[in-house]
């Protein structure tokens, strides 16, 4: 793949494992400086030692608002302006809408929804000022289309969707990219020990939701999506003139969410005679 040739500062959260280290990783190898956000000491160390120099590691909890952006502005003055933001850090909450606490959702929302926008807003004034940069965070393929068993999950992620597609609106005249990366099934522990997975109370879903549990759960570590070229597409689009709004990675992804769009698009024909009734018969007022 084509690389850029100009060195860039990357900001990427969730480094220690997973999509997040891949995209981290492909920078580095593409001579770029990275800081990774992680939640230990141990990672820290680990990530920095990928390479002395211009791989860097800070702490953070990405739903502590305030450290979001003191890490960030402390990024900006010690390493440099950023180039490239990539909000990654989330996770997987699998269970039944009936069965799924909400303070579960709520949690799965703390992280995936308000942490991805502190981190973007906290770089944003930066790259406003600079009048340059690209912004990216990482939803899913369930951000696009759903599956049984993951309503907060796919919600966090359609959240996502439609915040990014506003503040790339927002901020294009600026010359800030924005772009939503949308993973099909890659082989990461997204599915495996990252996985939170809501207990099991109502027998009633036993015949669609066991199945399905039993199937994602086999299926970790046999995924068909490869982690490192994943890393190599997120960065290819930052050496292009005119970045993609959405990515979706992964033949899977491809698959489903264009099937989820040819659904919508279904409904929204079979139905546009009655869309058509719900209008003023004088139309609208000028």
């Amino acid at each position: 793949m084509q690389q850029r040739h100009k060195q860039q500062n990357w900001l990427v959260t969730g480094v220690s494992t997973g999509l997040g280290r891949a995209v981290a990783q492909a920078a580095l190898a593409a001579g770029h400086t990275v800081v990774g956000t992680v939640r230990s000491e141990p990672d820290l160390r680990a990530f920095e030692g990928l390479a002395p120099g211009y791989a860097h590691a800070r702490i953070l909890d990405v739903t502590d608002d305030d450290a979001v952006t003191n890490v960030v502005a402390e990024v900006e003055q010690r390493v440099g302006p950023l180039d490239v933001v990539v909000a990654n850090a989330g996770y997987g909450l699998e269970g039944t809408f009936e069965e799924t606490p909400l303070a579960e959702v709520r949690r799965q929302f703390e992280v995936n929804v308000f942490g991805t926008m502190a981190t973007l807003q906290a770089a944003l004034p930066h790259m406003r000022r600079r009048r340059r940069g690209h912004l990216m965070a990482v939803t899913s393929m369930g951000g696009l289309m759903a599956v049984p068993g993951m309503s907060a999950y796919c919600g966090s992620k359609f959240a996502l969707e439609g915040i990014l597609e506003a503040l790339g609106k927002e901020v294009a005249q600026f010359g800030i990219h924005v772009t939503a990366i949308e993973p099909g099934s890659f082989r990461t522990d997204w599915a495996g020990r990252s996985m939170t997975r809501a207990a099991r109370s109502i027998a009633d879903y036993d015949e669609l939701f066991t199945p399905i549990r039993a199937a994602r759960q086999k299926a970790n570590g046999n995924q068909p999506g490869d982690p490192a070229k994943a890393g190599e597409a997120v960065v290819h689009i930052t050496s292009v003139d005119r970045p993609p709004a959405h990515l979706v990675l992964g033949s899977d992804a491809l698959r489903l969410v264009a099937a989820a769009r040819t659904a919508v698009d279904q409904d929204i024909r079979a139905w546009e005679p009655l869309s058509r009734t719900t209008d003023f018969a004088e139309g609208a007022r000028l």
